[in-house]
């Protein structure tokens, strides 16, 4: 069982040790389903199976002389029965199969999802969104489909062989020639079909993947794209990748149209018929079981022809599985500890010779300090010195490599993991908003917030005269990563939110570059209002929000150099001056 950030108490347990295992583990979820799909095709089979039976007694009957009409109607009566049997339990067959299907594409979609939330930051940064979403899509819909024709119609093959031969030989043992002689060269040619096929359907769904995390990072990237004049680059991108997903269905068309079974069927079917005859001519058979033995060996024609789509859709589910499956047994960093510390906090942040790296590469080295409840801490250096990273730490977006993050007192990893972040709010300069209303977005960290307590924390952080200005006001849709707004208004959208969540300890990462000097003082002047109440974090190039700090870490090249208020860092340290006059500058 990998770590996760986020569980749910009521996610049900499965096997994930192989594909084959994690899908029987879903199908066992529902036991009496597939019970029910086996029963309902086996009563299928037997009244298409049973019509041929009639259809021999029948010509039997009319070739018998004095034959009587109604003996000759209720031999019809029973082929009728029979074809009514076997029209209701295939309903019956398609529905629970449907059932199945369905349920398990809900179950594997919950699964998934449920897994990417409790994934770390770490392992989101490492993916493909476009191959995420291709595997959260087109994967989890293969699987659907391999239950529904797909092992709907294997099951129904299987089951349609086993009874005409049973009842081929109640006629006679000697009839079981052809059709056994065939279901072997059949068994044969389909484990070479199949052994072909998994690597072709493995590649059409990684290259599919590929090619749509392609077109997911061009449509989000639109904007670089077209500024960089870079459409041909991504169009030949792109067809690259769709040229070679159409050579996997190429060749995946060669090896069907090299499939044998169904002219080995052929060749049976034939040689059936001759042997039939000769044992009719011999006087082991009448007639009637001549017509009754071709018609159950015809039986075998249906599965023969469908063998060549339903196997290909078993292996296209089969190598969605492995997908998905991998995605979902890929170990993340972090561990939610449900168990832990779940308490208010009170503000107090201390680092301890805390060192962390990225891939082993060192970007935090060594850094002591110590933070009391409700002191506002600002973070100063060069680009790349390590301030954002010193921050994720807190709330253990990332865990340290040595050392340790305490909150008050405790070792950040023996918080509960949502007790903690919930009592933490991140302010980047890069702002991601959801699609919905302008209302939602500021309330998302508290969905039980009141209209008031919306509106309140929009006039806080300035925002309430351009939400006002829309015609629908705090009802006016967003679109998708808020790029109807403008970056000031976006960031002030997630300083509401900030506002509302109330949080103990507040970190804001060059949250108002996008904000005009005037509003920014506005802004600032409601932060030192709420941040005498909880401690605060500053990463800014703003010297009017460095002066007013209580303390001032300096990095350089991931080390803490110096740390002091303005006046003492002016004084003594040279570093703070070069960056300050920088920041001047």
């Amino acid at each position: 069982m990998s770590k996760r950030e986020f569980t749910l108490s009521t996610e049900y347990r499965y096997n994930r040790r192989s594909p084959m295992r994690w899908i029987a583990s879903h199908v066992l979820r529902y036991p009496y389903l597939p019970l029910l799909a086996i029963l309902v095709t086996i009563l299928n089979n037997l009244g298409h199976s049973y019509i041929q039976v009639y259809v021999g007694r029948a010509l039997n009957l009319i070739t018998t002389p004095g034959w009587e009409t109604s003996d000759l109607t209720k031999i019809a009566l029973g082929a009728a029965s029979m074809a009514l049997v076997q029209g209701v339990f295939g309903l019956a067959r398609n529905y629970s199969t449907e059932f199945l299907a369905q349920r398990v594409e809900r179950d594997t979609r919950q699964e998934l999802y449920l897994n990417l939330l409790g994934k770390s930051q770490s392992f989101h940064g490492r993916q493909r969104i476009g191959d995420v979403m291709a595997r959260a899509t087109n994967d989890v819909r293969a699987l659907n489909v391999m239950f529904s024709p797909g092992l709907m119609l294997i099951m129904d093959s299987v089951i349609g062989a086993v009874i005409p031969l049973i009842l081929i030989g109640q006629i006679t043992p000697t009839l079981l020639l052809a059709p056994g002689v065939f279901l072997i060269l059949f068994a044969i040619t389909i484990n070479n079909y199949n052994r072909q096929l998994k690597p072709v359907s493995m590649a059409m769904r990684e290259q599919f993947g590929e090619m749509n995390a392609g077109l997911a990072e061009a449509i989000a990237g639109i904007e670089t794209v077209k500024a960089n004049v870079q459409e041909g680059y991504e169009w030949r991108k792109f067809t690259h990748n769709a040229r070679t997903f159409r050579n996997h269905f190429v060749r995946q068309g060669e090896i069907q149209a090299l499939y044998w079974p169904m002219l080995m069927f052929a060749i049976a079917w034939a040689g059936g018929f001759m042997h039939a005859l000769f044992l009719w001519r011999a006087g082991n058979i009448d007639l009637g079981q001549v017509v009754t033995f071709m018609g159950l060996m015809g039986v075998f024609r249906f599965m023969t022809f469908i063998s060549i789509f339903s196997f290909n859709l078993a292996q296209l589910g089969l190598a969605g599985a492995g997908r998905i499956l991998e995605l979902i047994n890929t170990e993340t960093d972090l561990d939610e500890n449900s168990s832990g510390a779940a308490q208010p906090i009170k503000g107090e942040v201390r680092f301890e010779n805390v060192t962390f790296g990225y891939n082993k590469t060192p970007v935090l080295k060594n850094i002591s300090f110590t933070v009391k409840p409700g002191q506002t801490v600002a973070l100063v250096g060069q680009t790349g010195s390590g301030k954002s990273t010193l921050t994720s730490l807190i709330n253990r977006i990332f865990d340290t490599d040595s050392g340790q993050v305490r909150v008050d007192g405790l070792d950040v990893r023996q918080w509960s993991m949502e007790s903690l972040r919930s009592q933490i709010s991140i302010i980047e300069q890069d702002i991601f908003l959801f699609s919905g209303t302008l209302a939602e977005n500021i309330a998302f960290g508290r969905a039980d917030a009141s209209p008031d307590e919306v509106e309140q924390a929009a006039k806080q952080a300035q925002a309430h005269d351009f939400i006002t200005g829309f015609s629908e006001g705090y009802e006016t849709k967003v679109g998708e990563r808020g790029v109807t707004l403008s970056g000031g208004q976006r960031q002030r959208i997630a300083i509401a939110r900030a506002f509302l969540t109330d949080p103990r300890i507040l970190i804001l990462d060059d949250s108002t570059s996008a904000i005009d000097s005037a509003t920014e003082d506005q802004i600032q002047q409601a932060m030192r209002r709420i941040s005498r109440q909880r401690s605060t974090f500053l990463i800014t190039h703003r010297l009017s929000q460095i002066r007013w700090a209580d303390l001032i870490l300096v990095l350089k090249g991931g080390e803490l150099v110096d740390q002091g208020t303005h006046e003492e860092l002016l004084q003594r340290s040279l570093d703070y001056r070069k960056i300050f006059a920088q920041y001047e500058e």
